[in-house]
């Protein structure tokens, strides 16, 4: 089964989270070049959270757009040119 996108995003988010307290942690114990690559790994899932978060955005804006435009409430596909 395919995994959704909004699904995708939790993953994401939660990746990061882990990230941020591994690197903490690791920090903690003075293991700075350790927590250094925590946080940048951290970082990068972060980036990929948001970067999803605004395509998701963008997809649901266009959707809710091309909706009010036909009034019927049914979704129209984008016209191709």
């Amino acid at each position: 089964m395919p995994q959704s996108t909004h699904n995708r995003l939790a993953e994401l988010h939660n990746l990061a989270a882990h990230y941020h307290t591994a690197a903490a942690a690791a920090h903690g114990k003075e293991d700075h070049l350790t927590a250094h690559e925590l946080s940048k790994q951290a970082h990068e899932h972060s980036v990929n959270a948001h970067k999803l978060a605004e395509e998701l955005r963008n997809a649901s804006a266009n959707t809710d757009r091309a909706t009010r435009l036909d009034g019927s409430g049914a979704v129209t596909p984008p016209i191709r040119k």
